[in-house]
């Protein structure tokens, strides 16, 4: 099984992507599904095809479907939900306000994104295709699963038993609703499938996300924001996908501006993200809408190759918490320790070693942190921060 996930800024064509891939992938003779978790889903435009919320075929071997995020929720949230609306009504707040309260920001698209656990262990599909929210919202959703496990480990138990014992007097004194053995349990349910999706899409042999962005300053810095954290959290990326490039046929005077601009945030692009293999994608001269300009656009894409294919193994990044500080693990293969060179502007860190650049952004824990020291390690240059007091480099 493959599960491949598309995410990118807003507006940079990640959902005609992921649409592509999918129906290349059925066309290749896999059985495919491909699903989104935005919110505002845009899989039936793409496909100009009517999908509902379960999974309806709509070309051969691919089926496709809208979550339905009402039902999600109330499998995964419908205990805890209820209880949080019986508070927020004991507060005084209107029942049906209440009720709408009661939907945390981010609940409907992580009970999307829990959709690709039943999927994948129901064993109908060959590849799955996840149209993922933008880069933010993804990020901050697959980052839950580490906070969960921390929060089950450590407070959980603590908040129950102090439930169990305190429960009964509070209620007496303040009529406040407190919460059962139900809530607890839906909410241990629920931590226990996030690691469950944690597991699988960390499972670098099964799930791979690809970073769609279009050659723009802002659109690249976010990008590289969200590979760093990709990183960070253990997800493997192994392509970077630039759509929209204008063809160099393209003559009219009008575009040399825009060609010239693309060409050089196409360098950038090449800075911030190698060695993973970077495809770029032309302007469509058309909507990119029905299965033929899919199909279009997956040629433009893939040529005549197999979009499930891993097309780059290993983790190029890698941080670690290290004795004095934290380390960043780069791998520069071919790359000597000659006129190696740090420049720091924020949370970004250019790398310059002779003719090579390399831009990363840096997580928020280290964006404080001077480089303490710089060594290689074989093909591997490891970096490791210090203290915020600490201000030599070595």
């Amino acid at each position: 099984m493959r599960i491949l996930l598309y995410t990118g800024k807003g507006g940079v064509g990640k959902t005609s992507l992921a649409a592509a891939t999918a129906l290349r992938c059925a066309d290749l003779g896999y059985r495919t599904i491909v699903v989104s978790t935005d919110a505002a889903h845009s899989l039936a435009d793409s496909f100009d095809v009517t999908i509902g919320n379960e999974p309806v075929e709509i070309a051969p071997r691919l089926c496709a479907q809208e979550i339905d995020v009402l039902h999600q929720m109330e499998k995964y949230w419908g205990t805890v939900q209820e209880w949080m609306s019986s508070v927020l009504s004991w507060r005084g707040m209107d029942d049906l306000i209440a009720d709408e309260a009661s939907v945390l920001p981010g609940m409907d698209e992580l009970a999307s994104l829990l959709q690709i656990v039943s999927l994948h262990d129901s064993g109908e599909y060959a590849v799955i295709v996840v149209d993922c929210a933008p880069t933010g919202a993804t990020l901050r959703l697959l980052s839950l699963p580490e906070v969960a496990e921390w929060y089950l480990s450590h407070i959980f138990p603590i908040e129950r038993q102090t439930a169990r014992l305190a429960g009964p007097l509070i209620k007496s004194l303040t009529n406040l609703p407190i919460p059962d053995d139900a809530v607890f349990a839906s909410i241990k349910d629920l931590i226990v499938q996030l690691d469950r999706m944690r597991q699988i899409l960390t499972e670098k042999d099964k799930s791979s996300v690809r970073l769609v962005l279009n050659p723009e300053k802002m659109v690249i810095k976010e990008a590289q924001r969200t590979y760093t954290y990709l990183n960070l959290y253990g997800y493997s990326t192994d392509l970077i996908i630039s759509n929209r490039i204008i063809p160099a046929s393209v003559g009219d005077q009008y575009f040399d501006a825009w060609k010239g601009s693309q060409a050089r945030y196409g360098q950038l692009v090449e800075e911030a993200f190698a060695p993973l293999p970077i495809f770029q994608v032309p302007l469509m001269d058309r909507e990119v809408v029905g299965a033929e300009m899919l199909r279009q656009m997956a040629r433009a894409v893939y040529g005549e190759g197999d979009p499930t294919k891993i097309f780059y193994a290993g983790q190029p990044q890698v941080f670690e918490k290290a004795e004095t500080g934290y380390r960043l693990k780069l791998r520069l293969p071919f790359i000597s320790k000659q006129d190696l060179r740090l420049a720091r502007s924020g949370d970004e860190l250019a790398i310059s070693l002779g003719n090579f650049r390399r831009n990363i952004i840096l997580p928020r824990v280290l964006a404080g942190r001077p480089v303490q020291q710089a060594k290689f390690d074989g093909d591997t240059l490891i970096l490791t921060f210090a203290d915020t007091e600490t201000k030599t480099i070595g």
